[in-house]
């Protein structure tokens, strides 16, 4: 799987332009998933002096990644196309919900059978139905 994971606020807390301190238990959890064999690239705003510190950064904690703010390693970026990347997951801070625990984070990608973790979306979704989600975006999103 290629997951795209970004930098400020998750893999380190939100300090830019200076570099924040390490989220608990982000770069053990990025090896891991590295070595489960999924690709990561480095998804971020940065850019410049302040996209190399982040690499830097990262390397100097044993992540290396897979493209850095590309969807592949060489790809060339074309300031006049979307920055938007091809990843099968992204991990980012400003998600809906936010960033849950690193730990969770693996456990969510990598679930063994019977974890508690492990996510029954069709549950979650069958719930919701009926939750104040509902009386908001009742026609866009909700059945009857």
């Amino acid at each position: 799987m290629i997951i795209a994971v970004d930098f400020d606020g998750t893999i380190v807390e939100h300090k830019f332009p200076a570099i924040g301190k390490e989220r608990p238990f982000a770069f053990e959890t990025l090896k891991m998933l590295q070595q489960d064999g999924h690709d990561l690239i480095l998804w971020t705003y940065r850019d410049g002096e302040l996209l190399q510190e982040a690499v830097d950064y990262c390397k100097a904690n044993g992540v290396e990644f897979y493209a850095i703010n590309n969807s592949y390693p060489g790809e060339e970026h074309d300031p006049t196309i979307s920055r938007k990347i091809n990843a099968d997951l992204f991990i980012d801070d400003r998600s809906i919900g936010g960033l849950p625990g690193w730990g969770e984070i693996y456990h969510l990608i990598n679930p063994t059978p019977g974890d508690v973790r492990q996510i029954d979306y069709k549950n979650r979704w069958e719930k919701s139905q009926h939750s104040g989600f509902c009386n908001i975006f009742k026609k866009l999103f909700c059945r009857k």
